[in-house]
């Protein structure tokens, strides 16, 4: 008789809840849930029983290792069985809190304890960074790996989904739980064996990736009668002895602002190489047609929305610049759309700031963490246009395969939870996407930072010059100093300013991402100047080193205000970490890109006013240009995650590639 493994059940039981978001008179009524629901107290319920579970845990303290497994096993049994109850998860959350301060040294506070309560509850729980988020995440994880359905922990990257999984092991391990985690070079064997694991670390990009890969295995089997019947047929060859997931039932989401919201705007696709020379000609044609059009009186540039327009008179000469080259660029419509999408490249997408070049290759950046993303191309044959418009070798044209939303495959777990530093701000898009409610845990010590008043300079060279006077007067006192900048470039031209006035430092960006540790682990020494894009060490510390806290703790300068202010937060979040002292302050200008992009007005009126007379207009009603740029740009993002979620819905409705629930 034919079996199918359980693992297959669960990923033919997968669907998306709520798909659709609601609107009109349902969305008014889901968002005043949502603001009814926030004021449920459930920090205040969490720190209470919190301190409960931290007493029990130094009750424990008194057992022998012996004594202490005899109680692991106990409870892991009525976890396995579903007998568990709200006692035996505090006992659970006692136990992994004295077996963490056994195996790895540390022994978790009240505060910690609380997050992981509100982890457990299925909530968003706001952690201030530096508060020890890994070892929080270890104690809802073991109670889900003795449910013996799998627990994903969602990490930022590789190298910190490896570190995590390594530094907990000792923890899993006393608790009868074997950890593993996800690297881009695994083969499929490993990566299954990593899957079935009970706790996987890995990143959202791999997990949600492997899901496509395997709905694309699974093919037409979308019921239990067709999987019984594949098997039956097939025996052990069958398709669905070939998944590496066993189902998606429980999520830890580390930075969930970052991967929930911030990357969500672009949905993650599974594609091939078509084998189309003629595209990869036309985009090399486009590039050149492209720079023979001139951008005073050929084509309009609107930076607010990324878009390029053609005048009449650009369309006339780009007809007549084509006209030899015959064919496709007979048409108006198809040589118009490949000449903008030329112009995009140029205009928009930026080589370091959107993307370096390694190799020959076009390798993308993420503009939220900074990283280099190899694996990752850009759709729709802007990928080819941007390796046209550098001269490289231009790749063939991808064809989708598979294609989900990172908000719709979040939404297919059967458990999401998080935790994030910065996730106040987007309460509200967290209700509306996932039905996650955001708890804000208290410190363990009290914050000691200095957030001092934004400086607002009109030209870029008045502010590059204030950030290092800046640099060089803090410098001067011993602290440490970590400047953040949003591209590559400005890293790079600030770090240039840097050693024409002999000051020492450190660049942490894309290009450089391979030093990243040892260059985060020296960033709190006395005197050290470290110049990072949002990278910066995120999820890691930076330590004071000897001596620094005396003189204040690290110092840390923003050059320029994000389009999220989360994101700002995060770097002020890199100083003053468990009662450490530090101070962090803003410098911005008018020709900042969010405020030519969100301000244009308001930029001019202030530029016209002062003109070059006043290098520096810092003022409570210049400082308000940067907050309503700042306004405008989160709520563009907010559109636009929207439509992504609203454009899966309809591939989904109209096209059926992946049958209920995908």
């Amino acid at each position: 008789m034919a079996t199918v493994p359980s693992t297959t059940w669960r990923m033919l039981s997968q669907t998306c809840k709520d798909s659709e978001l609601p609107r009109g008179l349902d969305a008014l009524w889901d968002k005043a849930t949502g603001f009814i629901g926030r004021m449920v107290p459930r920090r205040r319920r969490f720190l209470q029983r919190a301190n409960r579970i931290f007493d029990e845990g130094k009750r424990l303290s008194s057992l022998t290792d012996r004594k202490l497994k005899a109680i692991t096993s106990h409870l892991h049994e009525g976890f396995r069985l579903g007998r568990e109850t709200p006692d035996d998860q505090d006992r659970a959350f006692a136990l992994v809190s004295e077996v963490a301060a056994r195996k790895v040294g540390m022994r978790p506070y009240p505060v910690q304890v609380a997050g992981a309560l509100a982890i457990e509850a299925g909530t968003i729980a706001e952690m201030a960074t530096g508060e020890g988020k890994t070892l929080v995440a270890t104690m809802p994880a073991v109670l889900a790996g003795w449910r013996g359905r799998g627990c994903h922990v969602m990490t930022s990257n590789e190298y910190l989904a490896a570190r995590d999984a390594d530094l907990m092991a000792p923890i899993y391990e006393f608790c009868g739980l074997n950890v593993s985690s996800i690297q881009q070079e695994m083969t499929q064997s490993e990566r299954r064996l990593a899957y079935h694991s009970h706790i996987t670390y890995c990143t959202s990009h791999e997990a949600a990736a492997d899901f496509l890969r395997d709905q694309l295995t699974m093919g037409q089997l979308r019921s239990l009668p067709s999987a019984l019947l594949a098997k039956a047929i097939k025996g052990s060859q069958g398709d669905s002895d070939r998944l590496v997931q066993r189902g998606l039932e429980s999520a830890i989401v580390d930075e969930a602002d970052s991967v929930l919201i911030d990357e969500a705007v672009t949905p993650l696709i599974i594609s091939g190489q078509g084998p189309n020379e003629a595209y990869v000609h036309a985009h090399e044609h486009a590039s050149h047609l492209a720079g023979k059009l001139d951008p005073s009186s050929d084509y309009l540039i609107d930076k607010r929305y990324r878009e390029i327009r053609l005048t009449e008179p650009g369309k006339q000469r780009l007809a007549e610049l084509a006209a030899p080259l015959g064919g496709p660029w007979s048409g108006a419509r198809r040589r118009e759309e490949l000449v903008i999408q030329a112009l995009v490249a140029r205009q928009f997408f930026i080589r370091d700031e959107q993307y370096i070049v390694l190799e020959g290759k076009v390798v993308i950046v993420d503009e939220f963490t900074g990283r280099p993303m190899p694996d990752r191309t850009w759709r729709d044959g802007l990928h080819q246009a941007v390796e046209a418009k550098e001269g490289l070798e231009i790749s063939l044209p991808n064809i989708t395969l598979a294609r989900i939303s990172f908000q719709r495959f979040f939404r297919l777990y059967r458990k999401l939870s998080g935790m994030t530093g910065t996730g106040t701000e987007a309460r509200a898009e967290f209700w509306q996407i996932y039905h996650q409610p955001i708890v804000t845990i208290p410190t363990h010590r009290s914050c000691k930072r200095v957030e001092l008043p934004d400086r607002l300079f009109t030209s870029g060279s008045a502010k590059w010059k204030a950030v290092v006077d800046e640099v060089r007067r803090v410098h001067e006192t011993g602290r440490p100093i970590l400047i953040g900048t949003r591209s590559i470039w400005t890293s790079e031209h600030l770090s240039n300013l840097l050693t024409s006035k002999n000051l020492d430092h450190q660049v942490l960006n894309a290009v450089q991402h391979e030093k990243e540790a040892p260059i985060i682990a020296d960033a709190g020494r006395k005197g050290a100047i470290t110049v990072a894009t949002n990278m910066a060490g995120r999820g890691t510390d930076i330590r004071l080193g000897r001596g620094v806290t005396v003189l204040g703790g690290l110092h840390v300068i923003a050059t320029e205000r994000h389009e999220a202010g989360r994101i700002d937060r995060q770097l002020f979040g890199r100083c003053s970490r468990q009662g450490d002292p530090g101070s962090a302050q803003t410098f911005v200008c008018l020709e900042d890109e969010l405020a030519q992009q969100h301000a244009r007005l308001r930029t001019r009126m202030l530029a016209h006013r002062h003109g070059q007379r006043h290098p520096e207009i810092t003022s409570r009603s210049s400082q308000r240009l940067m907050e309503i740029a700042q306004c405008r740009a989160e709520r563009a993002a907010i559109r636009q995650r929207e439509n992504v979620l609203h454009t899966d819905n309809w591939l989904e409705e109209h096209l059926g590639f992946a049958g209920k629930g995908f």
